[in-house]
């Protein structure tokens, strides 16, 4: 085998007090695809760096073979220096191959001219990805590469990439990317490296394998300090020195054992604020029509949402996305057709830049508010160090800055702070971004147990996948379609094309809409117009009726004191409960009934 192209030999590196990397070994050698993987804030990016020789480790060694050509792609990449995206991609460049420079511009979507200081975040990434292949460098250090990318620009990644000869480090919360493209697995695990020589597809049950052998080892070390401890208190005197030996012997186990427990992962914990039951209708989108300028987002887009479905929406950046979202949920007016949400939708937001996160502000005053130290979840309140271990945070980073954590770790915050407020609709724009795999699979499996609607955009496949019951997909000239299913669904009921490819005949089966029959009555019956009216006051007084019967149930003495009195107001709330769901359907179907009198008059 050719000689490794890099070598990374007992790293260390202390960041804040906090050893973030002990005696991590690592070499790669021409042509390798590792993909590099670890919780947010276990050193993955500063490894990377360290690599890049961007930052200088603490001690060890870093060797780069003379000649070869590393590029590394950060999470942020810094365009400033470059006045066009050009210049950037072309800086270092011969002459003769600057041709390259404007082939993956090209392919990337970019002309050369765009300014480098006026960039969309996505324009930003693509601009990197760019330069880093027109390079052709021998060794690609790349952190989270398909961040602000859409799926088309992916695929067209994930290709270029599998068709280069570069070896390569990859950083990505991306499943499917890493199950393509990597044939080994570099795990940084609490300071140190582990190595598995298989892809991405075997990574996770190795892991569990490794945790739950060291879980075995903590046992029987457990079992031995319990041994030594009764031999200590009711053993027979022996000779002093024997005694002497074995007290050292007890002291250097249970340091070992703190060691252990030291090195243990903390447990994230996702849990979710429920507001009171939304109606079965969340959101009912009737002619849907929406344009800036001459251009259309979107047009007779007819859509229902109903309470619990999971709704992706997929397509390329540009699309209409987030504008869609904004629509669907009452924040924007369209221009044509109309929006009716449930009149008890309660939504909480979470956008893909983080924008809410103020990074001047501290951790802690950013989920408290900055009113002291406790954080208001739901209806109680919970001191804010505990509620920061919930979500992986330690004690001492209260009082950091937000600007200075790592991508993950905002990404964290920006759900904890989302997770507080109760809500029965969750819209997130590109959840994933940022987060590490274990985060991921507990976000997974919280937005499996949230029992409100969420509607996301997301261009992570696995993710659409494993969460989505339907895909909304821009399909081209302001036509929206939903398919049921995952991604991979979509992609079966569209012949296999992914969305920005060569799209199949929308009037098939799959992607066939079905025109709702128009009511023909010129106005609203006396009898529906005076339900439509009261409707609003009904449901207030059983939202109120039903806050007071749960607050009388919640008396943890009630049942001891009266059996009787408990039993009848359980089967009042129920029954509130239940007049409640009927009572905000009929409103919806009547409000609906008024909207389509309206609109063809």
């Amino acid at each position: 085998m050719a000689a490794p192209i890099l070598t990374l030999q007992d790293i260390t590196y202390t960041l804040g007090g906090r050893p973030l990397l002990e005696g991590a070994t690592l070499s790669v050698h021409p042509g390798e695809r590792l993909c590099l993987v670890g919780r947010n804030g276990s050193g993955k990016s500063t490894l990377l760096r360290i690599a890049a020789g961007e930052i200088l480790a603490d001690s060890g060694k870093r060797f780069l073979q003379p000649g070869a050509r590393a590029f590394y792609l950060s999470q942020e990449p810094d365009l400033s220096g470059f006045e066009t995206t050009f210049d950037y991609v072309s800086a270092g460049l011969e002459e003769e191959d600057q041709y390259r420079a404007r082939a993956m511009l090209t392919e990337l979507g970019l002309t050369g001219t765009e300014r480098t200081d006026n960039l969309s975040g996505g324009e930003n990434r693509r601009c990197a990805l760019a330069r880093a292949l027109a390079w052709q460098p021998d060794l690609l250090l790349l952190d989270e590469p398909t961040n602000h990318l859409d799926l088309p620009a992916i695929t067209w990644l994930e290709k270029e990439l599998a068709a280069s000869r570069a070896a390569m480090i990859v950083i990505s919360h991306d499943r499917r990317m890493l199950e393509t493209l990597s044939r080994s697995v570099v795990w940084l695990d609490r300071g140190a490296l582990r190595r598995l020589d298989q892809g991405f597809g075997r990574f996770e049950a190795w892991r569990e394998e490794v945790l739950e052998q060291e879980a075995t080892d903590a046992h029987k070390l457990d079992r031995q300090i319990a041994r030594e401890e009764d031999w200590m208190r009711y053993g027979v005197t022996a000779r002093r020195k024997r005694n002497v030996r074995r007290v050292a012997d007890l002291a250097s186990l249970r340091e070992r054992r703190r060691e252990t427990s030291a090195r243990q992962y903390g447990e994230l914990r996702l849990g979710q604020v429920e507001a009171q039951a939304s109606g079965k209708l969340t959101t009912v989108a009737e002619n849907l029509g929406r344009h800036f300028d001459e251009r259309w987002i979107v047009r007779h887009l007819d859509l229902r949402v109903l309470r619990g479905d999971r709704l992706g929406v997929v397509g390329a950046n540009g699309a209409g996305k987030t504008t869609l979202l904004r629509l669907l949920t009452g924040i924007d007016r369209p221009d044509e057709g109309s929006v009716t949400l449930g009149p008890s939708v309660s939504l909480v937001t979470l956008d893909q830049r983080r924008a809410a996160l103020d990074p001047q502000k501290t951790l802690s005053d950013t989920l408290t508010g900055g009113g002291g130290d406790m954080v208001q979840v739901g209806s109680e309140k919970r001191h804010v160090i505990g509620y920061m271990k919930d979500f992986l945070f330690r004690p001492e980073q209260a009082r950091t800055p937000v600007g200075s954590l790592s991508g993950g770790e905002r990404g964290r915050l920006a759900l904890a702070c989302a997770m507080a407020q109760p809500s029965n609709l969750m819209v997130l724009d590109e959840p994933t971004n940022d987060l590490d795999l274990e985060t991921l699979d507990l976000l997974q499996d919280m937005l499996a147990d949230y029992p409100g609607t969420v509607m996301l955009v997301s261009h992570d496949r696995d993710f659409l996948d494993r969460v989505a019951t339907s895909v909304l997909v821009a399909e081209g000239d302001a036509r929206w379609v939903e398919y049921a299913g995952g991604y991979s669904d979509m992609l079966a009921q569209r012949d296999g094309t992914a969305p920005g490819e060569e799209s199949p005949d929308i009037n098939t089966a799959a992607g066939k809409k079905i025109e709702k029959s128009k009511r023909s009555q010129k106005k609203l019956t006396f009898k529906d117009q005076l339900a439509l009216d009261r409707l609003p006051e009904e449901i207030s007084t059983l939202e109120t009726k039903i806050i007071l019967l749960r607050e009388k149930i919640s008396d943890p003495a009630l049942y001891q004191r009266d059996v009787k009195a408990f039993e009848k107001h359980t089967a009042n709330l129920a029954e509130a409960e239940r007049s409640l769901r009927e009572a905000e359907e009929r409103w919806i179907e009547l409000e609906m009934k008024r909207e389509e009198i309206e609109s063809s008059d």
